[in-house]
Order: C-alpha cells, then structure tokens, then sequence
C-alpha cells in the first residue's frame, strides 16, 4: 500500500501548488514575502495570498515542507476544506469528497521535505508559478529531491514509512524500470518517470542506492 500512495504522489505538490499573476519580469523573482503570490485558480483558498509558514492544509511553501494528514496534501486542489479530524462534521458540510481517492488515507500522516530544484519558493522565470527545476527543461539533470514520511494505523497495523527520491542525472539512463549512472552503476527503481528511489525504510531498509543513498551525490 506504501508504493501505491508514493506513486500517487507525483500529483499531491502539482494539485496545491500556488500560483502568482504573471507579474514577474523574466529575470526577476517573485517571493511569498512580496505578497502577490496566490494559491491557484482551482483550490479551495484561490485568490488568497500565500503567507511564510504553514497554510491550513499543511503546506509550508517557504520553508519547503508539508506536515499533515495525507488527504490535506489533495484536497485543497480538488476544491475542498482542509480535514481536521472530525469524520461527522467534515462529511456533513463536504458530503461529495467520498468520491475523492485520497479520502481514504485521511489517517495517514505525511511529512514532506524538498530542494528548490523540486520546488522552488519563488518565480524567477515570470510564469505566474512557483519554479520547478529551474534553468532545467525538465527534472532530469536538476539535482532535485523529495522525501516522503508517511505512518498511520494502531495496533498490528501500526507502520513507518520513509523514502527518498532523486532526479536522474543528465547522463543516467534508464533499463528495465531501473536508473543507472553513465558508468553502469545502480542508482535506484525508477518512479514518476524522471526519478530515482535512492532509499526505502519500512521495519528496516528495504533498499538503499548501491551507489549512493545521499542527495549530494546527483547535485549538477
């Protein structure tokens, strides 16, 4: 169940990610403190300003991290109020998020961290958005990273997740669903396309890079 909910993850920073009017000048950068950058047009909060530190669903923009429930790192995105725990009360006034996927992990605790390659807390290219790999055509060659934290059940079920994730390197390629460095060496399973898992720990590790598990290792 782990795996399938970090594959899904590929969507939860693209669903929240605020936006800004394009008022920047290319060259220039646009930041959260400058008070114009907003959430975008299909969130819950559209139009409100973003502010440095945690927002009500758990992102921290700034400070390039999420802490909350799993289903807080969707639902802003499909239109929906943060979840504070109370099951009753939130299905009373938002009835139709059963039909949401992510309802289902709403127990599951996440907390994410990334670099400004993954997500930038600025918009220095005048898009109107927050930058991703930016002076890259795309993540790979970027040096990115993301790791997840994900835990949730009782009892039995309790468990602990954790994993870190790269950008390829520009000159890895890629075979049978499996990254490797120019030289042949493994980076780690392929995820989301223009990634690497370098580490997975669950009740112990299950994988770690042979080549390196450290994020510094795939900086450009």
């Amino acid at each position: 169940m782990k795996r399938i909910i970090i594959a899904a993850m590929a969507l939860t920073l693209l669903l929240a990610l605020a936006a800004a009017p394009a008022l920047a000048k290319p060259g220039d950068c646009v930041t959260i403190q400058d008070r114009v950058l907003e959430y975008s047009s299909t969130h819950y909060l559209a139009g409100e300003l973003l502010e440095v530190g945690f927002d009500p669903y758990g992102y921290n923009y700034q400070g390039h991290m999420f802490s909350g429930s799993y289903a807080n790192a969707y639902l802003g995105g499909y239109g929906f109020p943060p979840y504070e725990g109370d099951d009753a009360s939130y299905l009373a006034a938002n009835p139709s998020v059963v039909n949401v996927w992510c309802w289902d992990y709403r127990d599951t605790r996440v907390e994410m961290k990334w670099n400004d390659a993954w997500l930038s807390n600025k918009d220095c290219n005048g898009d109107g958005k927050l930058d991703r790999h930016f002076g890259f055509a795309s993540y790979i060659g970027s040096g990115a990273w993301e790791t997840n934290h994900m835990w949730g059940g009782e009892g039995a079920d309790k468990y602990s997740y954790f994993v870190k994730i790269v950008a390829a390197p520009a000159d890895a390629y890629k075979t049978a669903g499996v990254w490797y460095t120019a030289d042949g060496s493994e980076i780690g399973p392929d995820i989301w396309g223009e990634f690497a898992i370098i580490q997975e720990v669950e009740q112990g590790v299950l994988y770690k890079s042979p080549t390196s598990a450290g994020f510094g290792f795939y900086a450009p």
